[in-house]
């Protein structure tokens, strides 16, 4: 079943007197947001008593919890020690993923740096397969990882990189962001076929099951000649991507991806935008 999200609480929680991610299971479940996707970008440090309260309170309020892992892992780097810690950043963004009670880890691939394009695309590659056997060696087999498609020239992540990634092993799904993709490519979502074009090459090149069920970041994006600037509302009437003619793909398609919310503090209402424009094509 498709599902629609937030990443992170939007202004109007705190305009309404919250303070704490746990009053928002219940404020999102009244809302009608299906999944809440917490975020550990700085780094994981929350505690396995907290983390399972957290995710006890959004699982009586019927909200789902997943997880984006830290910003900084970088599956290209060529210093044996940092990629050490990146696996471990998704190792421990297991751990909390689990406790609790979700099974979806969104990760940053990485960044070309001084490397060449295919050299980066090589390391990161090669490392991807070395975060897999510690994903088993740790017993985090059933967790899905998302990995993300990203929004600078400079980072890796087109969806090309992404499909290679995930193609390697069944437990890698796609995170797509059009947000990200829109700005990287300069605005290239600006009609339906151009959606329809991205969502043709994932089901030519992977298991049908990963394109239907993969995770979804959606915002508008303001953005350069250096792909992503920052995240916009969907005010905004410039950058785009308009959400729309991709939730008919996802309805024509019969599609049940997660789709997370990342607008700049509207993420609440601008995703409950688009579950009610999905639901209305029915």
């Amino acid at each position: 079943m498709i599902k629609f999200g937030v990443a992170g609480n939007s202004q109007s929680f705190y305009d309404e007197g919250h303070q704490t991610t746990s009053e928002a299971a219940k404020w999102c479940a009244e809302r009608g947001i299906d999944v809440f996707e917490y975020s550990f970008g700085r780094g994981v440090t929350m505690n396995e008593a907290t983390a399972k309260a957290l995710g006890k309170a959004f699982k009586e309020n019927g909200v789902e919890l997943t997880v984006h892992a830290p910003y900084f892992i970088n599956f290209s780097n060529t210093d044996p020690e940092m990629i050490a810690k990146s696996i471990g950043y998704v190792l421990s963004s297991c751990k909390k993923v689990r406790d609790f009670g979700g099974n979806r880890v969104v990760v940053h691939p990485a960044t070309q740096g001084k490397l060449s394009r295919t050299e980066a695309e090589l390391i990161m590659l090669d490392n991807v397969k070395r975060l897999h056997d510690a994903l088993g060696e740790k017993g985090y087999s059933d967790i899905k990882i998302c990995f993300e498609t990203m929004g600078k020239t400079a980072q890796m992540g087109t969806l090309d990189e992404i499909i290679k990634i995930v193609s390697l092993f069944d437990q890698y799904y796609p995170c797509i962001d059009f947000g990200h993709i829109n700005a990287r490519e300069q605005g290239i979502l600006n009609k339906a076929d151009n959606y329809n074009t991205l969502l043709q090459k994932m089901l030519d090149f992977l298991p049908e099951t990963k394109v239907f069920n993969m995770h979804v970041h959606f915002s508008k994006i303001q953005y350069g000649a250096k792909g992503e600037i920052r995240h916009l509302t969907f005010g905004d009437e410039i950058y785009g991507p308009d959400y729309r003619p991709l939730m008919e793909l996802f309805f024509g398609f019969g599609m049940s991806p997660y789709i997370i919310c990342e607008s700049d503090g509207t993420q609440a209402e601008d995703t409950l935008e688009m579950k009610r424009y999905y639901f209305s094509l029915k």
